[in-house]
């Protein structure tokens, strides 16, 4: 029997596959990528189904003002750039409202770091969301902003965090992970959180009752050693803490960043098989741990989205109403996906549509 046999045979009888495994199903082309897709679906169809699952959420992106100066950032600007923006507590109010009136279950709520906002400004958007709609799912604040929070504020991780479920948290992103292999993280996103710190305030919000998505943004200068070594970093997480609720891959969108001009690294974009081959491995590497593969419609578009439904992804994200993240990058998919298109796109599928709430 092959050594790709073996560790699909593994994966189809439950048994953890350790990250050189992972590897080398990352590499798989051929008859072997075929095998690699059969078995990540078939495990994601007897864990859910044949279920996907879609919300009607609302993006709110309150500020593009950032100092963190990432690399590969084409949303943010400085505090001077006549493009920046700072939305005021009424105009959050009022994108609550008109989330509300279509039939959103879900806001998501995130900015730059933006070094003038007071700490009650967030826990006004958090005040404020519930007090329009005390049922509507409040998935807010990325870690780095939460670390942020606790620098400017002089207070500790754990404190940030109990205020802002106080106020009206219920889950946070598990964005800014970006690529959680320091030699990566110094090239690309020098000013940002490290991997430690990352973890810290993902394992702190996880022992406060606070889930969190789990991220990586890939396709930029790391390699296939570095991808791996992301996704064993939120596994041996999610064995500590059990609190993710979904593991989302965001290719980067490289049609506007000057990345690889700002720091002299070739760019390593993903194309097509390995954006499909990275949803079997994470389908496959999370099994028993984490349960819920997303993808990313507006970074990948609608018809490759629907394709990625057969390599292990159960989950098509959301309507979102206002993405400017993707689409200041180069993303040219749109916004907007209505509920109605989404569950004809995974109908097309041949899955089985399910709303959830968050």
């Amino acid at each position: 029997m092959s050594e790709t046999k073996k560790i699909l045979r593994k994966a189809e009888d439950s048994v953890e596959i350790n990250p050189e495994e992972a590897l080398i199903l990352l590499k798989l082309t051929g008859k072997d990528f075929a095998a690699l897709q059969q078995v990540a679906d078939q495990i994601c169809v007897e864990k859910k189904n044949n279920l996907v699952t879609f919300v009607i959420n609302r993006n709110i992106n309150f500020t593009n003002i950032c100092y963190q100066g990432c690399k590969f950032c084409s949303f943010s600007v400085s505090n001077t750039d006549k493009e920046g923006f700072l939305k005021t507590l009424e105009e959050i109010r009022e994108d609550v409202i008109d989330a509300k009136k279509v039939g959103c279950t879900e806001v998501c709520v995130q900015g730059g770091i933006n070094p003038e906002l007071s700490f009650d400004y967030y826990l006004d958007i958090l005040k404020n969301v519930k007090n329009i709609d005390s049922n509507m799912h409040t998935h807010a604040f990325s870690p780095q902003e939460v670390f942020h929070m606790s620098k400017i504020y002089e207070t500790s991780i754990k404190n940030v965090l109990k205020d802002l479920k106080k106020a009206g948290l219920d889950s946070m992103p598990g964005t800014a992970a970006e690529i959680l292999v320091e030699k990566i993280r110094r090239v690309i996103c020098p000013n940002k959180i490290t991997t430690s710190q990352w973890i810290d305030v993902i394992t702190s919000a996880h022992k406060l009752g606070i889930p969190t998505t789990s991220t990586m943004m890939y396709g930029h200068i790391e390699d296939l050693h570095d991808r791996i070594e992301h996704l064993e970093v939120l596994r041996n997480l999610q064995k500590e803490t059990s609190g993710f609720t979904e593991f989302v891959s965001l290719p980067f969108v490289s049609e506007k960043p000057l990345l690889s001009k700002l720091t002299k690294f070739p760019l390593k974009p993903s194309y097509g098989m390995a954006d499909l081959k990275l949803f079997a491995v994470a389908r496959i590497f999370f099994n028993n741990y984490i349960d819920n593969i997303q993808c990313s419609w507006v970074k990948l578009g609608p018809k490759f989205a629907q394709v990625s439904l057969n390599y292990g992804v159960n989950d098509f994200s959301g309507t979102l109403m206002e993405e400017n993240i993707s689409k200041s990058a180069g993303a040219d998919f749109g916004e907007y996906l209505s509920p109605v298109k989404i569950i004809e796109i995974i109908k097309a599928a041949g899955k089985r549509p399910a709303q959830r709430d968050t």
